[in-house]
């Protein structure tokens, strides 16, 4: 059975030790940063500034519309009146879906790789696994500290994505244009089951090495099914709408839940006291 109060109390101790690190908190805000507030603007003002004389990498996006397949995206794309229009729409709302991702998958990781590999950095480790506080109760507890503040700067990211998005865009269309239907699925679903997937690997990761920096080089590898769903998409090979977004998120809640009772199964106190001592 669950300690509830042991498991508000590590987490909250793992939350104030994730403020106290530069090293952890640091690249959790770059990121979010660089694609809600600077990206956004960068692309808005290049489709303003192409004044009707479109570049060939703007032609490009414009060519491959005709190859997306049949969609409401599509449609209100099409209804638009001019190409900057146009290019700012399907910059926002499609391109940059896959590029979003990324902010729940670095700071997820970012925060994950810490939660034991920290312990053994500061020599906690073997307070935490002397404490009378079963296995399920301090995993449990590592999650939590990792999935909150993540799930945290990833709305917030939204937010300002989509009010930098709208601000900058403004003299294009008039009105507020994202975000489309298709980041509901999105925001709600698969962003969170992408954090608990980097969550569930990064913890597991996490107790097995020695170092922060070791951890944080092997999670790095969670970024590689993410570029092949980017190269999918600015391919036009897969549009990331609505309904492929819910059979995401839906493998990826599955493929959660088998992570989550292996893991589980696997964690013990003498499998942490190998690991502290290798």
């Amino acid at each position: 059975m669950m300690n509830r109060r042991a498991i508000i109390a590590i987490a909250r101790k793992d939350i104030r030790s994730i403020t106290a690190n530069i090293q952890v908190w640091l690249p959790m805000f770059m990121v979010p940063i660089i694609f809600s507030v600077l990206l956004p603007i960068i692309v808005a003002f290049s489709a303003r500034a192409s004044q009707g004389d479109i570049v060939s990498d703007m032609q490009i996006i414009l060519d491959m519309l005709e190859k997306l397949p049949e969609s409401s995206l599509r449609r209100i794309v099409g209804s638009l009146r001019t190409d900057q229009q146009k290019i700012a729409y399907i910059m926002f709302n499609y391109f940059m879906s896959p590029f979003f991702l990324m902010i729940p998958l670095m700071a997820a990781s970012t925060v994950s790789i810490d939660s034991f590999v920290g312990e053994k950095e500061r020599g906690t480790l073997e307070g935490l696994l002397l404490a009378s506080v079963n296995m399920r109760s301090i995993f449990t507890a590592k999650v939590l500290a990792a999935f909150l503040p993540a799930i945290g700067v990833s709305l917030v990211s939204f937010v300002l994505f989509g009010v930098c998005a709208n601000v900058s865009a403004w003299p294009l269309f008039g009105k507020i244009f994202f975000p489309h239907i298709n980041w509901a699925p999105l925001v709600l679903l698969v962003m969170p089951a992408v954090s608990l997937f980097a969550i569930l690997i990064n913890v597991f990761i996490s107790a097995r090495v020695s170092t922060f920096q070791a951890g944080y080089q092997l999670g790095a590898l969670l970024v590689l099914p993410l570029l092949a769903v980017m190269i999918g998409q600015f391919t036009g090979f897969m549009l990331l709408d609505t309904g492929i977004l819910l059979a995401i998120g839906a493998i990826l809640v599955s493929v959660d839940y088998a992570l989550l009772r292996i893991i589980v199964r696997r964690l013990d106190r003498a499998w942490l006291f190998e690991s502290q001592v290798r």
